[in-house]
């Protein structure tokens, strides 16, 4: 399949879900901005796509990106962002999403596993999702891989 293939809209997605749902197949729901993609994210990607059938990953918009992260972020545009999601083996579908709440989106899409890195505060949010008959995998990441220590190593050095 054409990387850029993968890349739904909501509509798209949720046809696409139905023909899944339809075969039996486990749907796994994971998100991110992925701004400056890293082998973290890979990891985060693969482990979620072992908690199902179908890897859906959700990416934020640049507005979300800004609104997460600060101004001077995303370094990439939603869109190369995407591209380079779906371009990944373990991913199948990608959206781009403005929401910074995941559970809407998680609500509305209804998959079988959300796949949250284990680093996140659940506030409560995991009962919720539970109650909903999402499966939550909290998923570990290498505290060693993050977007923000290479951004600010090249802001260093530009600045230094």
């Amino acid at each position: 399949m054409d990387t850029r293939e993968k890349i739904l809209s909501r509509g798209g997605l949720h046809e696409v879900l139905e023909e899944h749902r339809r075969a039996g197949r486990r749907i796994v729901f994971a998100h991110g901005v992925f701004d400056v993609l890293h082998a973290g994210d890979v990891r985060y990607l693969a482990a979620a796509r072992a908690e199902g059938d179908r890897l859906i990953v959700a990416v934020h918009s640049d507005a979300g990106a800004r609104r997460l992260n600060g101004e001077g972020r995303p370094i990439l545009t939603e869109r190369a962002r995407a591209v380079l999601v779906a371009a990944l083996a373990a991913v199948d579908h990608v959206i781009l999403v403005d929401e910074m709440d995941i559970k809407p989106l998680l609500r509305e899409f209804q998959p079988d596993v959300y796949a949250r890195t284990g680093n996140q505060d659940s506030n409560g949010a995991d009962a919720e999702l539970v109650a909903l008959g999402i499966r939550v995998a909290a998923i570990d990441l290498d505290p060693m891989h993050s977007t923000s220590d290479p951004i600010a190593r090249v802001h260093q050095g530009m600045n230094g």
